[in-house]
């Protein structure tokens, strides 16, 4: 949704937890408080619980997406572990405005498309030397072969000790989306 003068859009946040963590875990609910603080900004926080297969997991995004109407350069797809790889999976399908990716389960064979090429005008990951899920190997020659921006913690796979990191590069990140044209 736009101002009549698009001078204010609308943006729809959608913000996807992974595997074995929550609409309510640390990460989420910190990313979600920084959106409710921006003007325009809608979080939509989804809820994968009792959903196991990175299948269905996207088939809830896509619907979810759909039924609030964000068209998709007004929508940012912000994902962590398996909600890293709905994010990038979606935007492979339909370029986005912007992705945020933290620790995403990119290079795994068991995932239906192990490596979706992120399609957003804006992207951004951030990833964990010694992440024990995700090995940063594949997740940084992605962002090596798109020429993604970045930025590798010293931290494992659920970023605890980065968390302060991370949500400053998510406030940058969310004015870098904001102030495009």
């Amino acid at each position: 949704m736009s101002d009549p003068h698009n001078r204010i859009k609308t943006l729809y946040v959608f913000l996807s937890h992974g595997l074995e963590s929550g609409p309510h875990s640390t990460k989420v609910q910190a990313l979600k408080t920084l959106v409710d603080e921006q003007d325009a900004m809608i979080p939509v926080v989804l809820d994968y619980r009792g959903m196991a297969s990175p299948s269905q997991r996207l088939d809830h995004l896509l619907s979810v997406i759909d039924e609030r109407g964000a068209r998709p350069e007004e929508t940012i797809l912000v994902g962590s572990s398996m909600g890293g790889w709905l994010s990038a999976a979606v935007s492979q399908r339909t370029p986005v405005l912007g992705c945020f990716l933290m620790a995403p389960a990119l290079g795994l064979a068991h995932y239906p498309d192990p490596a979706p090429r992120i399609g957003a005008r804006h992207a951004f990951i951030i990833h964990g030397w010694r992440d024990e899920v995700v090995p940063p190997g594949p997740v940084m020659q992605q962002a090596c072969d798109q020429r993604l921006p970045l930025q590798v913690m010293d931290d494992g796979h659920r970023l605890q000790h980065s968390l302060e990191a991370l949500t400053h590069e998510f406030e940058r990140f969310l004015m870098l989306c904001r102030s495009s044209p």
